[in-house]
């Protein structure tokens, strides 16, 4: 579901105005299909795998709630305390998907209380998405910092640059794409370092970098392979840094997936690298495709590398002795 910033509407199919908070206390049959959905997708998946969830599809009494910047309905946290807990109980790690910022304010608070709730020794099971390319996202990842090195819990960082430019408010997101790229490798190196803003920083004011799980989801090749650089030069120079996995769309940019994958450390070891597949009806779907042919304008430009990178990976194998 997309909330047109221009027409001020989304595209669900009841209008929130319509919804009867009577109704959706007693049981709310959209919020039970997105759950009973949902466990249904977590039957399809492995251990060690991540489940990324599309909250707003919990139907429109959820979406209205986000617009408010408030908590889902009960129903909608039993679910999804009932996802994560199977979740955890299969090492399986979710990723909640960032959604038009009509939305955003309800959906970052629901994910700050389950990383709360379920990410404890150590380890993210839960990952809030932070968009690079909004001008409030140091801000809002500064509190959630904040509240995990006051809690004691660790703070699953997922990082995009963003895929809503369309549909959003034009004046919420960077003036450029220099100041996208600016911001997303300024998190990711700096979460790399442990070292946010005043967190890890030194000082009278600084405090101390909470725990943190990265994941860099991006088709930006300098920006994963430089980052991913920067992790190896710190385990290899004995310094501090951060556990983080990486994140490719299936169907595209392999080559930025392969070289992460060629960039073994001095025992061998690959960085780890997953596709993010996405399957459903054309109606679930057509969404999230459309975001995907905005977010692909320079796909031109990547296919000539992959291109390149294929035709190389050709003749290694048949002249490869």
């Amino acid at each position: 579901m997309v909330f047109d910033h221009k027409n001020e509407s989304a595209n669900h199919h009841t209008s929130d105005k319509f919804v009867d908070a009577k109704a959706v206390a007693a049981h709310d049959t959209d919020i039970e299909a997105w759950r009973v959905g949902t466990l249904r997708t977590l039957d399809l998946i492995s251990e060690g795998d991540i489940l990324a969830l599309k909250t707003t599809g919990g139907g429109p009494a959820v979406s209205m709630a986000f617009s408010k910047g408030e908590l889902p309905p009960q129903q909608m946290l039993d679910a999804l305390d009932e996802i994560a807990t199977k979740c955890k109980e299969r090492n399986v790690q979710i990723i909640v998907d960032a959604e038009s910022q009509h939305w955003q304010k309800g959906i970052a608070r629901t994910s700050l209380e389950l990383m709360r709730k379920f990410n404890r020794d150590g380890k993210a099971v839960i990952y809030n998405t932070y968009q690079a390319y909004l001008k409030d996202t140091s801000d809002v990842l500064a509190y959630h910092m904040a509240e995990a090195e006051r809690d004691g819990f660790t703070l699953g960082l997922k990082l995009v640059r963003g895929a809503y430019i369309l549909s959003d408010n034009r004046s919420l997101i960077h003036d450029t794409k220099e100041d996208t790229d600016n911001a997303y490798n300024t998190i990711a190196q700096g979460a790399l370092r442990q070292q946010i803003g005043i967190f890890g920083a030194s000082g009278p004011s600084a405090r101390p970098f909470p725990s943190v799980n990265l994941f860099l989801a991006s088709h930006n090749r300098e920006s994963v392979l430089s980052a991913h650089r920067l992790y190896r030069q710190r385990l290899e120079a004995g310094l501090p840094t951060v556990p983080v996995a990486y994140g490719q769309l299936h169907g595209m940019s392999d080559e930025v997936s392969f070289s992460l994958l060629a960039e073994k450390s001095e025992s061998g070891k690959a960085p780890e690298v997953l596709k993010c597949t996405t399957w459903g009806s054309m109606g679930e779907c057509v969404g999230y495709l459309l975001r995907r042919a905005v977010e692909n304008r320079d796909a031109v430009l990547r296919t000539k590398d992959e291109f390149t990178a294929l035709r190389k990976e050709v003749k290694r194998r048949f002249f490869w002795a």
